[in-house]
């Protein structure tokens, strides 16, 4: 019998000789030197993004970000208002009801609303307490000294947020700012384990394949919010192994440097969320004020599920564009949002039926696209050596957003009306033609400040920003040649001395500039008027007086004020430069009519008002920029025309469309019909509005019926505002005479004559002759600013009368008078209009007779 000796051999032992086989040694070898490989690489790159992260964390993850902020409002005693609006306008500047807001906060009470301003703060007062009753701002109190105020200043609201070069827009938000019922929804959308998890959900990954296996496709997604973020900040989209590692190292590094709250804010404020115009939203805040027009706090449930839904397609989903896709979306999100237990189903049920509802029309006032590239076109001129794109800065500016609402509402009414007016143009019947463009620019007179500002109808569909487009300025040009003319009063040398009531002979004309090429403008619709004042040539427009104005004032001198009035023109002195035809920019042409609403100063536009650093300095603080070019008497006598413009002239629509404050303006209309102009004032602000079309094709509208009603509409609504509501007539300056002035004769009335009107000169040019059609005295003239009348003399060289004959410009004058003239010692003539001639003797009926045979 054989005894078999079985000997079990450790299998630890047998791995040993495996391993000491060479073919184990090598394997092992192979092993290690993959494994040291892969720790190296992790390591590597571990310690890779670790850096990327502490660079994107140490000065902030959204430092590249410029927020652009509107002019502070105010609320004053008396007002119509409630707490409610009052705190939705301080939430729109970034106050909250927190203490711990660098920006400021507020408290609301029941009778009143408590606003603490923080050390961000832009406006430097102290604390107030404004108290409401019945929907009325009752009283205003300093909670420093407890003080009565008759206002209080509210921060500048945020226009918006320009961050780095690739016109995205974020408008940035903290966790504590974002309501529950979004973050419900979003985790509900896109990660439901996300207060959970440790930053890679393995169930969400084989769910997700689960459901790409079982339907044969790859559209599952299963990234949390926290690999999403790490893919937003430093990743590509693609799909390579090598991308899902990167984000699997850094998702693991954002779980242990943040806490999820400050993971969600990060995503809540980097999340792509489509685009707007020509802008990128990124941000949950930034497309709450884009997609519904109102802050993230206000949103409701159907709205925050809207949201969430376009975290997943943002460009499928788009709301304007697919509104019954987008509706399935925000539905199937709050299925999930029920399933989750966030809602019941009752909300559910409601939220479901509820209609998708966007912003319509908000995006275009509430962030005034045009203005902001005006704002960034003068922050490059002015600060060459920074970049405001990929810095964190604060830019306040002098934008107006009740205004800027204004003009958006005024334009749209009134490019229908243009619409409606050009489709009726026979040239246009039954043919498509490309729509006709605008432009309004409203600033303050004294300042500069520009108010509200836009440079077209749709910034999405064209960027051209028509404000600083040069085109003709046609007639809104004409008022310079007369106030060049009406500063023939200061002269010290005898000569033709222009005012109101001086005359000129409306017929057609040739003129000639030193070349053999003749000049042969018309009138409107060819229309003539024999003898006319200034007064009335510049109130019904018409171009042959004006330019004889200019050649008798001289070219050059109507070139020089236009310059002076920062008009950039590169024009030569010809008589086409009296009828505005060498391009202008509205925004100059705004800044012009400073000078007649100024009292002869001219103030630049400008658009900002400070500028501040990352750090809280201050970089930048305006200084308007002014100067004299008129003296305070001639800028009253051009505002005094102007006002007749608008009382009976060319712009007696605007009375007749119910503007009733005390207003002068110009309507003008280019020479080519290209180009509709009204540029008009109060005491408060000046507005010039532009209507043409891009391509330079003719309009065929007359300022009077395009730009006037876009002008007169904002306006109208300027006027609601307690800032522009209380515009002042216009007051003369001293040295200013009103004197009664016969219309027949031109000379000063007297008690016998039948009808008079007040006509205003520089004192010592009015006409101190009586009416010679009318017997009686002459009544003593009003001298603003004086005491004593101003006696008639002759001419110290000749000892005769001084007289000046200009072509053209009716008969010589009859008189002079010699005054005290801005300190001069100065002769000056004035040229009243032609009596009329004597009745003649009726007619025999046999010399009648005799008359037909001749």
């Amino acid at each position: 019998m054989t005894l078999v000796a079985r000997v079990r051999v450790p299998r630890q032992a047998g791995l040993i000789r495996f391993f000491l086989h060479p073919l184990g040694k090598a394997l092992l070898l192979l092993t290690l030197t993959i494994g040291l490989a892969g720790l190296g690489i992790f390591t590597y790159y571990y310690a890779k993004y670790s850096r990327l992260i502490d660079q994107k964390f140490r000065s902030g993850p959204f430092v590249a970000t410029s927020q652009i902020f509107a002019a502070p409002g105010s609320v004053y005693v008396g007002e119509r208002t409630t707490t409610a609006e009052i705190a939705e306008r301080l939430r729109r500047s970034g106050y909250r009801e927190d203490k711990n807001n660098r920006l400021g906060w507020y408290h609301i009470r029941p009778d009143a609303i408590e606003i603490f301003p923080g050390r961000d703060a832009y406006l430097d007062q102290e604390a107030g307490v404004i108290q409401v009753e019945d929907g009325k701002v009752v009283r205003i109190v300093s909670t420093q000294d407890n003080t009565e105020r008759t206002q209080f200043q509210l921060e500048p609201e945020l226009i918006t947020n320009l961050s780095d070069k690739n016109r995205e827009k974020r408008r940035l938000v903290r966790f504590e700012d974002i309501p529950q019922v979004l973050v419900n929804a979003v985790v509900s959308a896109e990660d439901k384990r996300f207060f959970s998890h440790s930053g890679i959900d393995p169930i969400g990954i084989l769910r997700a394949a689960m459901v790409d296996i079982r339907e044969r496709r790859k559209d599952q997604g299963a990234s949390t919010l926290s690999q999403q973020l790490a893919r937003m900040f430093w990743l590509d989209q693609g799909k390579r192994w090598t991308r899902k590692a990167a984000e699997a190292v850094i998702t693991l590094q954002l779980e242990q440097r943040l806490s999820k709250q400050e993971i969600f804010e990060c995503y809540a404020n980097q999340i792509p969320l489509g685009r707007r115009g020509t802008f990128n939203i990124h941000g949950f805040g930034e497309a709450s004020q884009a997609y519904f027009g109102k802050d993230l706090q206000e949103l409701t449930l159907p709205e925050a599920a809207t949201l969430a839904g376009l975290i997943q397609r943002p460009s499928a989903y788009n709301p304007y564009r697919n509104p019954e896709r987008m509706t399935d979306r925000r539905n199937h999100v709050l299925k999930l949002m029920r399933e989750n237990g966030y809602i019941d189903d009752t909300k559910y049920a409601q939220a479901v039926a509820a209609p998708l509802t966007v912003a319509s029309g908000a995006m275009e006032s509430t962030e005034a696209p045009y203005f902001v590239d005006l704002v960034n076109d003068e922050l490059q001129d002015r600060f060459r050596n920074h970049d405001f794109r990929a810095g964190s800065y604060r830019i306040y500016t002098t934008l107006d957003m009740d205004l800027q609402r204004a003009a958006s509402d005024a334009i749209r009414i009134g490019m229908q009306s243009v619409d409606e007016q050009l489709r009726k143009q026979r040239r246009h019947r039954n043919k498509k033609f490309p729509e006709a463009q605008v432009a309004l620019i409203a600033i303050d007179p004294r300042s500069g400040d520009v108010k509200a500002l836009v440079g077209g109808r749709n910034y999405g569909l064209s960027q051209l920003n028509r404000i600083v487009a040069r085109r003709q300025p046609g007639s809104i040009f004409k008022p310079f040649v007369y106030a060049a003319a009406m500063n023939s009063a200061l002269r010290r040398s005898p000569g033709q001395v222009f005012t109101p009531i001086t005359t000129v002979i409306d017929e057609p004309t040739t003129f000639w500039n030193g070349s053999d090429k003749p000049y042969e403008p018309g009138n409107f619709q060819d229309k003539y008027f024999g003898q006319v004042t200034l007064r009335t040539a510049l109130s019904k427009s018409l171009n042959i007086p004006t330019v004889k104005i200019a050649e008798s004032v001289g070219y050059e001198s109507i070139v020089e004020l236009a310059t002076q009035a920062g008009m950039n023109l590169k024009i030569q002195p010809t008589p086409a430069v009296a009828l505005g035809a060498y391009d202008v920019t509205p925004v100059e042409m705004a800044g012009a009519y400073t000078i007649f609403a100024n009292d002869g100063v001219y103030v630049r536009p400008n658009s900002i008002s400070r500028v501040r650093a990352g750090n809280g300095a201050i970089l930048y603080q305006n200084r308007p920029e002014m100067r004299r070019v008129l003296d305070p008497r001639v800028a009253y006598i051009m505002v005094n025309l102007l006002e007749d413009v608008v009382r009976r002239g060319t712009a007696a629509g605007v009375r007749s469309r119910g503007f009733a404050l005390p207003a002068a303006g110009k309507t003008g209309t280019s020479n080519d019909s290209r180009d509709g102009w009204f540029a008009g004032f109060t005491s408060e602000l000046i507005c010039v509005v532009w209507v043409g079309f891009d391509d330079n094709r003719e309009l065929n509208l007359e300022g009077a019926r395009s730009a006037l009603p876009i002008w007169t509409e904002f306006m109208k609504r300027a006027a609601e505002h307690r800032a522009y509501r209380n515009a002042k007539p216009f007051e003369p300056p001293p040295g200013i005479v009103s004197v009664p002035i016969d219309p027949l004769s031109g000379r000063a009335a007297t008690p016998g004559c039948p009808a008079t009107r007040a006509e205003v000169f520089v004192a010592g040019t009015q006409p101190l002759e009586s009416c010679p059609l009318h017997r009686g005295s002459s009544p003593a003239s009003f001298v603003a600013g004086w005491d004593t009348g101003v006696a008639p003399i002759k001419n110290e060289e000749d000892g005769a009368v001084a007289r000046g004959v200009v072509p053209g410009l009716g008969s010589p004058p009859e008189l002079t008078a010699k005054g005290d003239v801005a300190g001069t010692d100065a002769t000056v003539a004035v040229n009243p209009p032609t009596p009329p001639a004597p009745p003649q003797k009726k007619k025999s009926l046999f010399r009648r007779f005799l008359g037909v045979f001749k």
